[in-house]
């Protein structure tokens, strides 16, 4: 799969105006937090209620319900992530936390996983992609999967030893969060890709050029974030 330039420089200029609006409302304070990932939930839960009306027009409200677990509870898991400050005293490496501080440092460590994961697993994939990894996604090849995984890790595990992340948890820490966001979200990946093929449509939406719509771009997250929350509260 060759590169395709002109999407490259659509989905850059996009993840851009994204990643700013991201970050800015990850880490600007705990209430832009809510307010982020409240946006981020309901526009999740209007798409995949398009989805389920165009999947079962007679059931989609009953079918509709498995949003709760698709879409809301793993959005409530990243809310408790930031400000469960328990999580930090596990290592104490943290003094004095109080239980409602907000931190955002679990949940950008989350978030930057899956950014890395999903580009270099697209970039590895256009250049030296040739098997593909699924009926479900045709253009998701293993050299691409496999590579963003590879990448993912290597970068974490490199970063979080460089940067404030490795005074909150360990680097081992820090590595089995990119391993489990990069295996957890090339299924997230290919669950949603799924429901869009049951449902005959190409992106969940268009708020994004290049990227789609917001299950497009959280597919990842809504599969990763409840297992990396049972792995920190009962593992790590």
């Amino acid at each position: 799969m060759a590169l395709n330039f002109q999407t490259l420089k659509t989905r850059a200029i996009t993840a851009l105006a994204f990643v700013i609006v991201m970050l800015g409302g990850v880490s600007w304070n705990g209430l832009s937090f809510i307010f982020l990932f409240a946006f981020i939930h309901f526009g999740c839960w209007y798409e995949f209620i398009k989805l389920m009306k165009k999947i079962n027009a007679t059931n989609y409200i009953g079918n509709s319900f498995l949003g709760l677990a698709y879409i809301s509870l793993p959005i409530l898991m990243m809310v408790d992530l930031g400000f469960d400050a328990s999580i930090f005293a596990k290592d104490q490496r943290i003094e004095n936390l109080h239980t409602l501080q907000y931190s955002s440092v679990i949940p950008c460590g989350i978030i930057f996983s899956i950014w890395i994961n999903d580009t270099m697993a697209y970039l590895v994939g256009s250049v030296i992609g040739r098997t593909p990894f699924s009926k479900i996604s045709p253009k998701k090849t293993w050299e691409g999967t496999a590579g963003g995984a590879i990448l993912c890790i290597i970068a974490i595990g490199y970063f979080s030893g460089h940067i404030n992340a490795a005074k909150v948890m360990s680097t081992k820490h820090w590595v089995i969060i990119a391993a489990i966001c990069a295996i957890a979200g090339t299924a997230g990946d290919l669950l949603e890709s799924k429901l869009k093929r049951m449902a005959n449509v190409k992106d969940s939406g268009s708020i994004m050029p290049g990227h789609g719509g917001f299950l497009d771009r959280f597919d990842s997250l809504l599969i990763a974030v409840p297992l990396v929350w049972l792995y920190l509260k009962l593992l790590a």
